[in-house]
C-alpha cells in the first residue's frame, strides 16, 4: 500500500470511529427490556437473588 492511500485509509476509519452511535430504540413492552441479552440486572433487586440462588441449585 501507499502511503496515501495508508493515510486516506486511516482518515476514513477514525472519521468512522468518532461518529456518535444511534440510541437504543425505545420499546413499547418494559418486558421486552428485561430480556434482551446484554443487559444486567441491577444489584440489589430480586431477579439477582433469585439468580444465585438458581446457580447453587442442581437440576
Amino acid at each position: 500500500m501507499k502511503d496515501s492511500q495508508l493515510k486516506a485509509l486511516l482518515k476514513k476509519t477514525a472519521a468512522k470511529a468518532s461518529q456518535q452511535k444511534k440510541p437504543a430504540r425505545a420499546s413499547f413492552d418494559s418486558t421486552l427490556d428485561a430480556t434482551r441479552a446484554g443487559v444486567e440486572p441491577l444489584q440489589g433487586t430480586e431477579a439477582e437473588e433469585i439468580f444465585k440462588e438458581m446457580k447453587r441449585r442442581e437440576f
